[in-house]
């Protein structure tokens, strides 16, 4: 027998837009759209909005030089090769290192042909803008059919807002931004019974990264829950592709990449690396390791209260668990927070089980109020909220001698710069970020922001150490010094 929810959600709308008491009550029968919307509107126009707002933060904080080359200028190198006709390889990870060795996300080459056109990183923070920004329409234009426009507007613009949404935008590109929008149409598909869509939306999932094959595993049990024979027949076929593609892609495609022969992630999780922790270790980490520190337990709080806690009552929450369990499991302190992109793929899932929570009979007007005014409460806290500060429209005159000593610099060249200054050289050298280890030695050239460097990957200390060290050995000559930036080029 089908459940209640697949029920529920599948039966053909109804033509009467919901009443004040049908959004205020509990749903009792068939969820009711608006008559003549199917939220095309609402959701196209808050997609619009989300688009043009990540766009402007992230490209301002691009000419503002705030990006760096990891990872934007890694990603750039990796779409540079494949719009050029090559696997993608990224000189910042090392002289002609193979990056499908590093994660699996052959996705990247749908920007090529974008990038073959428009060759800047912008390509990349503009592409990334529109995939996040596509995922409030189907999120939007199921909140609208089930509860109306008010809960479209909630779900939207919480979505649209939101913490995890607005580091990633705040933190230049990630190959992530593809998995978005897959998993906002496939767990909506999920939840309106759809099956067969909900997992064409999953699958293209592991070529997103290695990780979501999990995920998608997980979409497989989701849809397999039903009771239907076919979609028993569905989610089963799935949970098999999630869970083997995910093996096959840590296990021997990147190893076959990596000119370690390694998967190199494994070694940051207990028991997945090449040191076997006790059995007591084990059970410790994977139990109370996975809610301490207290950063973990946090993030999770942080995650359910932009829905106002109501997802908790959705199945569909339990896609969240693969990243949730693989973030906590590790033992590097920046998977944990809520910093940098790491939270991007729970948004949608979050999301979509609230939508699903809000078809239930429950207290709707005040987890749609709660979830407000979370949004509310955390937007100044994070990155989208630059664009109403005066500083990020204010342009540091440095920035200027700095295009101007790296336009000195010949296409093609080898370079070495700060972190900062490499995605403003990915489209037409060879560059990798000065003082790393690892990277291309004796570069032909070498530009460093000596007076306000980043910190990361080397400290200040050993920035300008290493500077030192460089212009004290013979090996190079100074083009310039001005404003803090130093511009060295190799002797013949």
């Amino acid at each position: 027998m089908p459940t209640r929810l697949t029920t529920l959600l599948s039966t053909p709308r109804p033509s009467r837009p919901p009443s004040r008491n049908d959004a205020a009550g509990p749903v009792t029968g068939t969820a009711r759209p608006s008559r003549d919307a199917p939220g095309w509107a609402t959701a196209l126009s808050l997609a619009l909005v989300c688009f043009v707002t990540y766009t402007a933060l992230s490209v301002r904080l691009h000419q503002r030089m705030l990006t760096t080359g990891y990872d934007l200028g890694i990603f750039e190198q990796a779409v540079r090769s494949y719009a050029h006709g090559h696997l993608p390889v990224a000189e910042l990870k090392g002289p002609g290192f193979p990056l499908l060795g590093d994660h699996f996300s052959p996705v990247l080459a749908l920007l090529a042909p974008l990038y073959r056109v428009w060759p800047t990183p912008v390509t990349l923070l503009v592409a990334q803008a529109a995939l996040l920004a596509v995922a409030v329409i189907p999120l939007a234009r199921w909140a609208e059919e089930v509860r109306g426009r008010r809960a479209a507007l909630v779900i939207g613009l919480g979505y649209g807002t939101s913490w995890g949404v607005a580091q990633t935008v705040g933190f230049d590109f990630h190959e992530v931004c593809f998995a978005v929008p897959l998993l906002a149409f496939s767990l909506t598909a999920v939840g309106r019974g759809r099956a067969r869509a909900a997992a064409l939306w999953a699958l293209p999932l592991l070529l997103v990264k290695e990780d979501l094959g999990l995920t998608v595993a997980v979409v497989g049990l989701l849809i397999a829950r039903t009771g239907e024979r076919d979609d028993r027949r569905t989610g089963g076929a799935l949970f098999l592709a999630g869970v083997l593609g995910s093996f096959l892609e840590m296990l021997v495609v990147i190893p076959a990449f990596n000119p370690g022969g390694t998967f190199a992630y494994s070694s940051s999780v207990p028991g997945a690396g090449s040191a076997t922790p006790g059995a007591g270790e084990l059970l410790l980490h994977y139990t109370v390791g996975m809610v301490t520190p207290d950063t973990k337990a946090q993030t999770v709080l942080a995650l359910l209260s932009v829905t106002g806690f109501l997802a908790v009552r959705s199945p569909l929450l339990r896609a969240a668990l693969p990243t949730l369990v693989w973030r906590f499991a590790s033992d590097n302190p920046a998977y944990w927070g809520t910093n940098y992109h790491y939270s991007a793929v729970l948004m949608p899932i979050l999301f979509a089980a609230f939508v699903d929570a809000l078809t239930r009979p429950g207290p709707v007007r005040y987890a749609l109020a709660a979830s407000a005014a979370v949004t509310v409460l955390l937007l100044p806290q994070f990155p989208l909220w630059q664009l109403t500060q005066p500083a990020t429209w204010h342009t540091d005159p440095r920035l200027a001698t700095a295009r101007r000593l790296m336009d000195r610099i010949p296409d093609d060249a080898t370079v070495a710069a700060s972190n900062r200054l490499v995605p403003q050289l990915t489209n037409r050298t060879r560059v990798s970020v000065f003082g790393l280890g690892g990277s291309r030695p004796d570069p032909e050239w070498i530009i460093d922001d000596n007076a306000q460097p980043m910190g990361w990957p080397i400290s200040p200390d050993d920035d300008r150490r290493m500077l030192s060290e460089v212009r004290n050995n013979g090996l190079y000559r100074t083009v310039a010094d001005q404003d803090g930036y130093v511009l060295l080029q190799r002797r013949p």
